[in-house]
């Protein structure tokens, strides 16, 4: 699990065009990776558009934002192209990442335990280190919390 202080987990994720991207291609700038469930599902769409609609504040602060689930390459670019994203998308086509930042987790709905990923944010400096987490998120008004934070890293 990743935690506040230590280095990023640096696990390849897949990008929209196949290749391969790690949290340790953006050092030297400050880096969101946020985890969501699915695509193209009501909280996370309004999360991704939310970060895509402060796409060119995160840039003034010299922040990437990258958005991680465990949906295919093929169906985040559909993702992206429908709701005109302007941030990176990846895959953890293997569950990997997941483990590895502490986002796979056990859930509940309706009284049924299911295991899925844990709507979660972290804010990592220009060093790799996790300065921030934010765990459970409520979508409302997060990617703006999670740009005062990251100009206030500095």
């Amino acid at each position: 699990m990743a935690n506040i202080g230590e280095t990023a987990p640096d696990v390849a994720m897949t990008t929209i065009d196949g290749g391969n991207w790690r949290p340790s291609d953006a050092k030297g700038r400050k880096l969101v990776v946020y985890f969501y469930p699915k695509d193209d599902t009501p909280g996370c769409t309004t999360e991704a558009k939310d970060f895509s609609a402060l796409a060119d504040a995160y840039a003034a602060a010299d922040v990437l934002v990258v958005g991680v689930s465990k949906d295919p390459p093929a169906k985040h670019a559909k993702f992206a192209a429908k709701h005109e994203l302007k941030i990176q998308l990846v895959s953890d086509l293997d569950g990997s990442v997941c483990e590895a930042w502490g986002t796979w987790i056990e859930k509940s709905l309706y009284g049924r335990q299911y295991m899925g990923i844990d709507r979660a944010t972290f804010l990592i400096d220009r060093d790799g280190r996790i300065n921030q987490i934010w765990r459970k998120v409520k979508v409302k008004g997060h990617a703006e919390i999670v740009l005062e934070a990251a100009k206030a890293l500095g």
